[in-house]
């Protein structure tokens, strides 16, 4: 898989997941590119247990990863604990110092306006940081 470029890793990735899980990892990042056209996709963290890795989604820093699971698709934000989340879209890893996350199951709706508020968001923050 190295030599694919990052899109194309992650489709593999969408793919390899032909259940639910596929289907809400897909939406979420057509959400995710939706929000910021200019972030870059990149593929990171390969390692035995997951050989494919993960998708990570960047703008002048990681703005956020998905991580697929037994029973749900995590949306991971590294600087989540520093965000404003008017929504209370994250509702995982509250009680991290940085990060906070946002667990998508089953038959759940997505808020797409909260999420893509929430990328906005990450953005600025990545950009204040970069100066």
């Amino acid at each position: 898989m190295e030599d694919t470029s990052a899109a194309q890793q992650i489709n593999i990735i969408v793919k390899k997941y032909d259940d639910w899980r596929g289907e809400m990892l897909s939406r979420l990042r057509a959400l995710i590119k939706q929000a910021d056209p200019a972030l870059v996709e990149e593929v990171k963290w390969k390692k035995p247990s997951r050989p494919e890795g993960v998708p990570v989604w960047s703008h002048d820093g990681i703005l956020c990863f998905c991580d697929t699971l037994k029973n749900a698709v995590r949306l991971t934000f590294p600087k989540g604990a520093q965000m404003k989340d008017p929504q209370k879209l994250f509702n995982t890893r509250l009680d991290s110092k940085k990060v906070r996350a946002i667990d998508f199951h089953e038959d759940d709706t997505i808020n797409e306006a909260a999420l893509k508020a929430l990328i906005l968001e990450a953005v600025v923050l990545n950009k204040s940081k970069a100066k």
